[in-house]
């Protein structure tokens, strides 16, 4: 672990320029959990109601209900896990890891920690949606909508409170309603359809012009820093799409001399033999790895 660490440490320390690309295992460490007591404490009604157990598969379930209960379960997931911050630091740390250095994010997750955590928006791609976005459900036309004001009213309107901090609370002995008001159901604005969260899920996902003006900014970085010692760094990237962070991580990497690919993840830091001489590959949870940089 140590060598490890050690390695890892170095290949931070002396890239000239880094490319992060963070996947769901990054905010696992944070603590963005989708089920157990996180789960249990936002939705109980739920879970008693359909015996659901957790947010994951509790969305598909909510899919065929009406669209007020549809909402009332949708605007707690888009509030906790958008619109709170995760219980732990870990997206700060990496952001001192890393603050000094040029660097870019290109991230499948959907949660916004890296802006949150003050990361320059300007240098981060999220290439699958954003909790905090809706989209025609058709779609009609390439635009994604703000729903931060909507969903607090959602929330509100069953019963929590919001604290001064962000974080959803509900005051002892309150009933929360499972539904929201019809009123507050979102429909295009354009077709009148239904409204849909801006999450690529199938072929209707919504690239609208902020999606692609930052592919055009992770394309420039990439370009413009070809030939300077890169890093790859792969914090908790999974197989369920690795074709958009690790395949061309590795890719990169193997076409690039002077690269480095780096994998930080709790059981799947590996790397292809092509790379493994400049490659380092780091098994465990990537909070504490952080937290041991920092310290040392």
């Amino acid at each position: 672990m140590n060598n490890g660490f050690s390695k890892l440490s170095e290949a931070i320390k002396t890239a000239e320029a880094v490319v992060i690309g963070a996947g769901a295992g990054l905010s696992a460490s944070a603590g963005f959990s989708y089920s157990g007591e996180r789960f249990e404490k936002y939705f109980p009604d739920f879970i008693k109601k359909y015996r659901m157990e957790d947010m994951y598969s509790g969305g598909f379930i909510v899919m065929q209900r009406p669209p007020e209960e549809l909402w009332a379960y949708w605007s707690r997931y888009i509030y906790i896990n958008r619109y709170m911050d995760p219980p732990r630091p870990v997206y700060d740390m990496l952001l001192d890891v890393i603050r000094d250095k040029d660097y870019f994010v290109i991230t499948t997750n959907v949660d916004h920690c890296f802006q949150k955590a003050g990361f320059d928006k300007s240098r981060l791609f999220y290439t699958q949606g954003d909790y905090g976005l809706w989209q025609c459900s058709k779609p009609c036309h390439e635009k994604t909508y703000d729903n931060k004001e909507t969903v607090r009213e959602m929330v509100l309107a069953q019963g929590f409170t919001i604290a001064e901090d962000g974080t959803l609370t509900v005051s002892e002995g309150t009933m929360l309603k499972a539904e929201v008001p019809s009123a507050l159901v979102p429909f295009c604005p354009v077709c009148g359809r239904p409204m849909s969260m801006n999450l690529r899920a199938d072929d209707t996902f919504v690239e609208d012009e902020g999606w692609h003006r930052a592919l055009e900014r992770y394309s420039d970085f990439i370009e413009k820093r070809r030939g300077r010692r890169m890093l790859y760094l792969e914090l908790g990237v999974g197989m369920n799409t690795p074709g958009i962070i690790k395949y061309p991580f590795w890719r990169m990497t193997n076409e690039d001399p002077n690269a480095v690919y780096a994998c930080v993840n709790y059981d799947r830091a590996f790397a292809p033999d092509a790379i493994k001489a400049r490659s380092v590959c780091f098994s465990g949870d990537i909070g504490e790895v952080l937290e041991m940089m920092m310290n040392n």
